[in-house]
């Protein structure tokens, strides 16, 4: 081996807060020199990227847009992560609470009651919880992994959705088009500003980010959870049931990527349709690791990732990039994130180095 990783003994707060800050300079750097070798001027692409799509009123609310489904699967992984139960799931939870409230709203289209909003809503969340649920399941009846797992729970939810828009969910007037019909306006959210598309949303995603922070930084529970994750063995030792806090760390964070999935069809788009997650799922993965797990971080981390999708947008028509400068973006954020951390944790040392050290203690010893 070239080199070794040794840890670097205490943990210093401070820079693994600003870990995050390291790996958002780092790849605004990276993504300068890229355009730079793509023929693009560096500083006017990133403007395209980054500044023009916010540059407006219109703008600033399509971010929020983006970013509430991205913040609510984010808060969910925050509460599994923090138990160390890696649900990748995220992505498929949404899809299936999008399904499940879809599923409902198209049966209650005549509805003039707000109870068709209630209900769907409901429906949304209960699925996305359901879904998360199987992985509960086959981790605590089978000691299946939960990496595994949820992500081939996530191929499966797709093609479920893709049948139903393609099937039973499939709008008869729809002149073909894979989609329902539409919502009727007692099962849709209503938009906070006239003529814009940010929605009612809003208020979910923010009860969130305070539920969640009250969960992990001030109730009992929440401190079940990280026990849960420091040390499995202490915390059956103490009296936490392992079983169950892996039920209910999951099973509220699928019910977070429901809520934003049935948030999606019910708010901006109206009607279920193939394209009702561009991803975010999984890039809420990365956000939640970017936030450092606090719903804090996690809130900025979100607007930072739907920038990135707003970005990548603008540049495919004002720049001519490909639709991948998003994913690229995404990628280069969660590497340099790693790479950072890795080496805030861990010192660096050369074989050479080791070698020649091991020598001189060699020849110290020896008579």
């Amino acid at each position: 081996m070239l080199f070794t990783l040794q840890p670097r003994g205490a943990e210093s707060r401070a820079m693994l807060w600003l870990s995050p800050v390291f790996a958002a300079l780092l790849t605004l750097f990276s993504g300068a020199l890229l355009f730079a070798l793509l023929g693009h001027p560096p500083l006017q692409t990133l403007k395209v990227l980054l500044i023009d799509p916010v540059s407006d009123l219109y703008g600033l609310s399509e971010l929020l847009v983006k970013a509430l489904p991205i913040l609510l699967c984010a808060l969910g992984l925050a509460v599994v992560y923090r138990a160390r139960i890696w649900n990748i799931g995220a992505e498929g939870q949404l899809l299936i609470g999008a399904l499940a409230g879809s599923a409902l709203a198209v049966n209650v289209i005549d509805w003039d009651s707000r109870l068709a909003l209630l209900l769907t809503l409901s429906a949304g969340v209960l699925g996305g919880a359901a879904w998360a649920g199987l992985c509960a399941w086959l981790k605590t009846a089978f000691n299946a992994n939960e990496i595994l797992t949820s992500i081939m729970l996530n191929y499966i939810a797709l093609n479920l959705l893709l049948f139903a828009v393609h099937g039973p969910l499939k709008d008869p007037d729809g002149f073909n088009f894979p989609e329902s019909a539409m919502f009727g306006d007692a099962s849709r959210l209503p938009e906070l500003i006239d003529g814009l598309r940010v929605h009612a949303g809003f208020w979910f995603a923010l009860l969130a980010l305070v539920a969640v922070w009250v969960l992990l930084q001030r109730s009992f529970l929440g401190f079940q959870i990280k026990v849960l994750g420091l040390d499995r063995r202490a915390a059956g030792l103490v009296g936490f049931r392992e079983h169950r806090l892996t039920w209910l760390a999951l099973l509220i964070s699928g019910g977070l990527a429901g809520l934003a999935g049935v948030a999606e069809v019910t708010g901006p788009i109206g009607q279920l349709v193939p394209q009702v997650s561009p991803g975010y799922g999984y890039a809420a993965i990365t956000v939640a690791f970017l936030g450092r797990l606090h719903p804090l971080g996690i809130a900025f981390a979100s607007l930072l990732m739907a920038l990135l999708y707003l970005g990548g947008e603008n540049a495919q028509m004002a720049a001519n990039l490909p639709q991948s400068i998003t994913q690229l973006f995404q990628g280069m954020v969660l590497f340099f994130l790693l790479a950072c951390d890795v080496l805030i944790l861990y010192r660096p040392r050369f074989a050479r180095s080791l070698k020649r050290k091991a020598g001189s203690l060699k020849s110290v010893t020896q008579p």
